[in-house]
Parts: C-alpha cells; sequence; structure tokens
C-alpha cells in the first residue's frame, strides 16, 4: 500500500511560480509510474503530467507544455511539479497519482492517489 501525501500548494500571482512535491512511502517508489492531476471547482479531475519510473521519460498535456516540468527523486521517493508562467485556469486542487502502469496513471484509474494540495493563482 502506498501513502502520497502532496505539498507546496498556495496562492500565487498570474505569471508566478510554485513547486509542489508529492512524498511517498509504503511502497517501492522506484517501481512506479508517477503522475499529476488536477481538479478545477466545477470541473471534472484532468491529467497534468507524468513520469516513468526511472524519471527518463515524461508526457504532458497539452495546457501545461513548455510551462510545467515533472521530476522525481528515486533515492528520496519524492515526485515534483514545477509550474511556471501559472495562469488563472491553472487554480485546481492538484493530486498525486501512483500506478506500475504508465495507461492508468495517464487515464486516471491509477491505484493510489493523494489527498490534494490547493493552488490558487490570482490575475
Amino acid at each position: 500500500q502506498v501513502q502520497l501525501v502532496e505539498s507546496g500548494g498556495g496562492l500565487v500571482q498570474a505569471g508566478g511560480s510554485l513547486r509542489l512535491s508529492c512524498a511517498a512511502s509504503g511502497g517501492t517508489f522506484g517501481r512506479y509510474v508517477m503522475g499529476w492531476f488536477r481538479q478545477a471547482p466545477g470541473k471534472e479531475r484532468v491529467f497534468v503530467a507524468r513520469i516513468s519510473w526511472s524519471g527518463g521519460n515524461t508526457y504532458y498535456a497539452d495546457s501545461v507544455k513548455d510551462r510545467f516540468t515533472i521530476s522525481r527523486d528515486n533515492a528520496k521517493n519524492t515526485v515534483d511539479l514545477q509550474m511556471n508562467s501559472l495562469k488563472p485556469e491553472d487554480t485546481a486542487v492538484y493530486y498525486c497519482v501512483a500506478d506500475g502502469d504508465s495507461t492508468r496513471v495517464r487515464h486516471g484509474v491509477a491505484d493510489y492517489w493523494g489527498q490534494g494540495t490547493q493552488v490558487t493563482v490570482s490575475s
């Protein structure tokens, strides 16, 4: 059983940056594909980014490509999401996810989810 705890959310002005972090415990971190999802008020949860178990392969939603960067540290059991050039439409609760299957991560049916961290971008 893997536990995921996100941190780093907060309030930022448009154009600013935030770095989210997700700490994993209870499993073999290096075996899992990790990802981030987000859910804005009144909207469905949507895919943001994912990273392979080795960190060598990443994939992003078009809406965040070239602004967000996902990375992981398998020695520390953490996965980060660096968010730059933030926009008001990036406002959402951000969730860290983990699964052994990259397709399950990409399609939002990962086995493990964190509790979420709020990101609010003011205009």
